[in-house]
């Protein structure tokens, strides 16, 4: 088993460029530090560093040993720090992993019921793409992600999806914009200029999809990795722009817009991905709860034909 005081030591080593001056720092001798070192390197297998003249240089597992330690140290820190500020009979720490393609205002409608608990909650949240994401809920470094999509099968990281809910897709424009293609929608949006996700985002292929089926090709001006910026391009005019209907209300009133129409045959899905396959942290389950029962009201596999929502 690795022993963690010889990493703490051979990490300061390397932080402090030398064995001399990190021993200063630690108050402890210079043999007591290259002995502990020298113990780490037999168990691990490997040399951690390398004399160059009288310099002490890091070797590539050095290097790969040193980010590990980073890791770990910085956990043991943040552990520390929730220890200190908020004991855990006093507050939950709830850490959560938003993949990058979900817009922030979501973010925020399906994680706010978690701060209105009984019991005190202390919210991480760390917004990151999807593939580091996973990576981190599978060593347990988060308690939950927020994806547009699920766990793709072929990662080999075990998790489980939970659908949080679905929802149609809303497209808005400026009122110049929404009275010129909103008549006839959706065959209206064929040639006009559109702002879309990125193709990291799911909806990007299922908006493809969409078109394809209606015979629709749009003239494509951007494509965003931000949906917020995709969102201030469409306000100042430079093309139509989809949202999820779930913020029909909200992308007016930030935006100064106006909805094109609504398609209610795209079906845009977001999922609580988790390592366990029953939810049971309380916050989790706060989140999932609201999203079922106040967020996602709508479901769009009811048979409705896309609608204009701009009078001609």
């Amino acid at each position: 088993m690795l022993n963690y005081k010889q990493l703490y030591y051979f990490w300061n080593v390397a932080m402090a460029g030398g064995i001399r001056r990190a021993a200063v720092r630690m108050h402890l001798t210079p043999q007591t530090l290259s002995g502990q070192i020298g113990e780490l390197e037999k168990d691990l297998g490997i040399s951690l560093f390398r004399r160059s003249g009288k310099r002490l240089e890091i070797t590539e597992a050095g290097k790969l040993v040193l980010s590990r330690a980073d890791e770990i140290f910085q956990i043991g820190k943040e552990l520390s720090d929730i220890l200190k500020n908020s004991p855990p009979e006093e507050a939950l720490p709830f850490r959560v992993g938003l993949a990058e393609p979900v817009p922030k205002s979501i973010a925020f409608r399906l994680l706010a019921p978690a701060l209105r608990l009984d019991r005190p909650v202390r919210l991480f949240c760390h917004r990151d793409r999807l593939e580091n994401l996973f990576a981190e809920l599978a060593i347990h470094k988060l308690d939950l992600v927020i994806a547009d999509r699920k766990l793709p099968p072929e990662l080999g990281v075990k998790g489980y999806n939970h659908l949080l809910g679905r929802c149609a897709v809303t497209f808005f424009g400026t009122e110049a914009l929404a009275r010129r293609f909103g008549p006839g929608f959706p065959q209206s949006l064929d040639g006009a200029p559109l702002l879309i996700p990125s193709g990291s985002a799911a909806p990007h292929g299922i908006l493809g999809r969409w078109f394809d089926e209606h015979a629709i090709q749009p003239q494509v001006v951007g494509e965003f990795d931000d949906t917020a910026l995709m969102k201030t391009f469409g306000q100042a005019g430079l093309g139509l722009f989809p949202a999820p209907s779930v913020m029909d209300e909200e992308v007016p009133r930030l935006y100064g817009v106006e909805a094109v129409g609504k398609a209610h045959d795209i079906d845009v899905r977001y999922y609580a991905i988790s390592a366990e396959r029953r939810l049971k942290h309380p916050a989790v389950m706060a989140v999932s709860e609201h999203a079922r029962l106040d967020l996602f009201v709508e479901d769009p596999r009811e048979s409705k034909p896309a609608e204009t929502l701009k009078p001609s």
